[in-house]
């Protein structure tokens, strides 16, 4: 359905994108994964046709987008990370406002709005003015204005930051049911878990540019027989870490104040001498994790740092 070419984004001297390349399939959820500044939000500022490209293609349905930008703005709901919304106004003023720019009006836009609030689940507080709504009420609302005309393509930009639990498991099953019913879903964010938890395949974007791609188990793939092993610590010393990364079987150690995670190969095996090394070393071990592959140590293992650092 979409196919982003060699994608650049430059702003001055600024490489924002970085010439990437990913595909999009008609029906899945794909994620584009990685921390604040990445480049998520300007690659999917372009796929909107809000920003030009600096450089590359973008291909909807076999169709250069900036050569028929009304093309794909018909079939495209974005769902931005900023709230699009105005507050003076209750939640069904504001669907009916963004509902006529989409060109329904009377009994269409009704139903289209009862469809709406069904699928987001404020139908009890849908006439209530937007001001008085909590922050996952807001999102809310904001993901069922890109709803009512039914796009093909939906762009969720961190739908979930900020709000509290209960609206972000909310949104996470909505958009499971969207994807259910065949619509195609691009959706970025920093939490690991979310991505992991919906999408099909994912892209790992740092610094403007693609790290890996692929589905959950290629990406852990990646790393296959890699296991993290977290220590929590009352104290650490320089001598500690200096044992710790003697040993064989070791490819990494972090430590971030009273914790250290260790990235190993055969953890069954050497557990019992990383823990033998602490006690003889004289610090207290409060508790230890032991970890299999996942998305975070893949990134972990490609970037040399957590996600949110």
């Amino acid at each position: 359905m979409l196919k982003v070419e060699n994608l650049e984004k430059n702003f001055g001297t600024i490489k924002a994108v970085d010439g990437i390349s990913f595909e999009v399939r008609k029906g899945e959820v794909f994620g584009l994964l990685g921390p604040n500044g990445a480049g998520k939000s300007t690659t999917i500022s372009v796929i909107s046709t809000l920003l030009p490209p600096s450089g590359g293609v973008i291909l909807f349905e076999g169709k250069d987008i900036f050569a028929d930008p009304k093309a794909i703005q018909r079939k495209l709901g974005v769902v931005p990370q900023d709230i699009a919304l105005y507050p003076t106004l209750s939640g069904y003023e504001n669907l009916s406002f963004w509902g006529n720019l989409y060109g329904l009006s009377g009994g269409e836009l009704k139903k289209r709005i009862d469809e709406v609030c069904e699928i987001i689940g404020l139908n009890g507080r849908i006439k209530d003015r937007v001001d008085k709504y909590s922050g996952g009420m807001k999102r809310r609302l904001n993901i069922g204005a890109a709803l009512l005309h039914m796009p093909e393509l939906l762009i969720m930009d961190e739908p979930t930051v900020g709000i509290d639990p209960q609206s972000r498991n909310h949104i996470l099953d909505t958009v499971l049911a969207l994807s259910r019913q065949g619509m195609t879903i691009i959706y970025t964010s920093h939490y690991m878990e979310e991505v992991e938890y919906l999408c099909s395949r994912i892209c790992i974007m740092d610094q403007g540019r693609i790290i890996a791609s692929g589905s959950k188990d290629e990406l852990v793939e990646m790393i296959s027989g890699k296991t993290m092993i977290g220590l929590q610590m009352e104290s650490i010393d320089q001598e500690l870490l200096n044992s710790l990364g003697s040993m064989e079987g070791i490819d990494r150690i972090e430590q971030q104040e009273n914790q250290i995670q260790i990235r190993c190969e055969n953890a069954d095996l050497i557990l019992a001498d990383i823990i033998a090394r602490v006690t003889a070393s004289g610090n207290h071990l409060r508790s230890v994790a032991v970890k299999k592959p996942n998305l975070e140590a893949v990134f972990l293992h490609l970037t040399g740092k957590a996600l949110r650092d």
